[in-house]
This record gives structure tokens, C-alpha cells and sequence, in this order.
């Protein structure tokens, strides 16, 4: 059973959301309907450069990668009453990878923004970060080469910070991206197993071709 949803109306006014996003945030009541919503928002591209958008910002454009879809999550799952806590993924010679972590039975789930089949939402059935991380690491490729390294060492709680840092600011959450990745992190595998990973095949090559949204 989930966590009874009462929506946070005190908090999203004293955060500064407007009316539009806080009808917005009303609807997204579980993380099933969360996926869904950021699973439909177009892919940023960054056309005009590196972009750390605040969830105003990504709400406002209506476009987001994997941290700015993981602030629109963690953002929803905080206004019902639940942690707003981030996994992140650190890859060799690849991009970082950032998730919003929710909990179902004492077991953990992620909501995920990607734009391939591969690193999108985990169901809750994880007994630990771990775990749930290593589902992810068979998909984590640079190439045909698995890249994942490390993980966050415990959930990151952005819940804690300051809304003007992630959710309302008009700037480039660049701080609050380096506050996450700075945080404690652990490895993986270790260097010795590295050599016995496996490339991927040609089907999985293809398979990696297969997008939801393509550049304009």
C-alpha cells in the first residue's frame, strides 16, 4: 500500500508556485501518474547549450532531461507528503544519470526522464539503492560499453534545500546539480570485474537506436 495523498497546499503556496503549476502538481498523485507526466514531456535537447533547469523553468518550456525531470518528480512527490530524495549515477567517459527514488512496502522505485527504452522508471519491488541501481547497469551504455560506475552512498534528500535552489529559481540550477554530485557516492563493481564486461550485441545496438523523441 502507498502512503495516504493529501496534497500540500500551505507548502506549494509558501514555495511560490503559481496557480497553473500548482493545478499541475494537484494531479500528479502517484508516482505511476508522475512517470507519465514527465515521460511526456519532450526531450531537452539543450539546442542553445548545458541547461540545469528549475522545475519552473522546465514546466514553463515544457521540455527536460533526467535532472530536470527528477526535480518535477521529487517536487510532486513532496507536495503529497512523501521525501523528496534523488538517486544519482556516475558513468566512465559518459553523462550522469539522476532519478527520483519513492518507497512502496518497504522497497524502492525510481521515476526516470530518458529518451531510450533503456533507463526509465524501476517498479518498487529493490530492497536497497543498490539493488535498484544494478538494474539499471546492464543498460548504462557509452557505445557498446557498459559506463556505470558509482551511485550516490544514501538517497539525497533535495527536500532539504531551499525551493529558490531547484524548483522556483529563474537561473540555472548549476548549484544545486553540483550539490548532488559532490555528495558521497560509492562504486559499483569493482576495477578487477571491469575487464570481464561484456560489449554489447548488434540486436542491442539496434535496440539502442529506438527513441521517443528525435531533434527537430
Amino acid at each position: 500500500m502507498g502512503p495516504r495523498v493529501v496534497f500540500d497546499l500551505a507548502r506549494a503556496r509558501a514555495i511560490g508556485l503559481s496557480a497553473d503549476e500548482i493545478a499541475i502538481f494537484r494531479r500528479l498523485r502517484t508516482p505511476h501518474r508522475i512517470q507519465d507526466f514527465v515521460s511526456a514531456m519532450p526531450v531537452n535537447f539543450e539546442a542553445d547549450g548545458d541547461t540545469c533547469h528549475s522545475v519552473r523553468t522546465a514546466l514553463r518550456k515544457n521540455v527536460c532531461h533526467c535532472i530536470e525531470g527528477a526535480f518535477i518528480a521529487a517536487c510532486s512527490l513532496m507536495l503529497h507528503g512523501e521525501r523528496a530524495l534523488l538517486l544519482d549515477f556516475q558513468a566512465e567517459g559518459d553523462d550522469d544519470h539522476v532519478v527520483a527514488l519513492f518507497k512502496r512496502d518497504g522497497h524502492w522505485g525510481a521515476i526516470s526522464k530518458s529518451n531510450s527504452i533503456w533507463l526509465r522508471w524501476r517498479d518498487p519491488v529493490y530492497r536497497t539503492t543498490r539493488e535498484l541501481a544494478m538494474s539499471y547497469f546492464h543498460e548504462y551504455i557509452k557505445h557498446d560499453e557498459k559506463s556505470l560506475r558509482r551511485i550516490s552512498a544514501r538517497p539525497f534528500n533535495i527536500g532539504t534545500y531551499d525551493p529558490a535552489y531547484w524548483i522556483t529559481s529563474a537561473q540555472g540550477c548549476w548549484d544545486m546539480a553540483g550539490q548532488i554530485d559532490s555528495a558521497p557516492h560509492v562504486a559499483l563493481i569493482a576495477k578487477p570485474q571491469r575487464r570481464h564486461l561484456r560489449t554489447r550485441d548488434a540486436l542491442e545496438l539496434k535496440g539502442a537506436k529506438v527513441k521517443q523523441f528525435r531533434r527537430a
